[in-house]
């Protein structure tokens, strides 16, 4: 597979299915527009659920399924069996639309604790049992996933959960089945959270099976640390930039993802709570530009 292009209904502020007033036909349609091979299926049921359905939306805009996410309350053992049962069902219409991984993070609550601690957090903080139980979840929802369906997971580390920060990505990674658990490697959140992504990249090599590309805007970020800003607040203040105009280095990231020879899906999602007319289409145009420059 050679590297290919997508975007996300994120990006037009599509975060809760039934809490938006786009419609799906609308962002389908501006993704095809402003340039993207494919795109992502946002919260669950904002497209189709149907695969007859979903195909057709997008083989007739020309665009390929590039992945779904499911976010799971995964720090609670009696959770572990109904996150399977979500898992399976996205699992079964990614694999029919021929997605080769299911994006898994951890829950986030919007004005929890963790949400409150985004970006400021500077160690582990669960013990050494919490991240048994973690990964023995993640390991139990990737085995089911992919003996039904044959999917893989690509754990996405997030700003505002129990895995935001490299080390807390380190602690599930080093417990979580290697053939069946691989990193979403978000540059905005892995930046935003305080790591490299470029180290990231030399750390986890061939095991980064998916890329979001996000920026963040330094002087917002620096903004949000100082007044206390959870996650979602942050993003309302629009910390989340076009490509280009933050501080992750794309192109010495893309670089990386070239020298390691990866072959998935680069999914730009630029998280936008911005109300602004037109913005998210404009970003996802002037995204698809910005990368076009680099070469992709």
């Amino acid at each position: 597979m050679t590297i290919s292009i997508a975007n996300t209904p994120l990006s037009w502020g599509v975060h809760e299915e039934g809490n938006t007033t786009r419609s799906f036909v609308e962002v389908l349609d501006q993704i095809k527009e402003t340039g993207y091979a494919g795109t992502e299926l946002g919260p669950w049921g904002f497209l189709p659920t149907d695969p007859a359905v979903l195909r057709n939306e997008l083989h007739s805009r020309e665009l390929a399924l590039a992945g779904g996410s499911l976010y799971a309350n995964l720090i609670d053992p009696q959770a572990h069996d109904h996150i399977v049962e979500q898992a399976r069902e996205r699992g079964r219409l990614l694999a029919a639309l021929g997605a080769r991984f299911l994006v898994l993070m951890d829950e986030m609550k919007p004005d929890s604790k963790l949400a409150r601690q985004a970006g400021r957090v500077r160690a582990s903080r669960l013990t050494d049992d919490e991240w048994d139980v973690f990964a023995t979840g993640v390991n139990h929802v990737a085995q089911a996933l992919n003996d039904e369906t044959g999917l893989r997971v690509a754990f996405h580390p997030h700003v505002g959960t129990h895995v935001e920060i490299p080390e807390e990505a380190r602690n599930l990674l080093d417990r979580a089945d290697a053939d069946l658990v691989g990193l979403c490697l978000d540059t905005g959140h892995w930046c935003y959270a305080g790591g490299d992504p470029e180290t990231a990249v030399d750390e986890y090599g061939d095991r980064i099976w998916h890329v979001h590309l996000a920026d963040i805007d330094p002087n917002i970020r620096q903004f949000a640390l100082d007044e206390q800003l959870t996650f979602y607040e942050a993003m309302q203040t629009g910390v989340f930039c076009p490509l280009g105009e933050g501080e992750v280095n794309f192109t010495a990231v893309l670089d990386d993802l070239r020298r390691i020879h990866y072959r998935g899906w680069l999914v730009v999602e630029q998280d936008n709570l911005l109300d602004e007319p037109d913005a998210d289409r404009s970003n996802a145009r002037s995204n698809r530009e910005y990368l076009s420059k680099l070469g992709f």
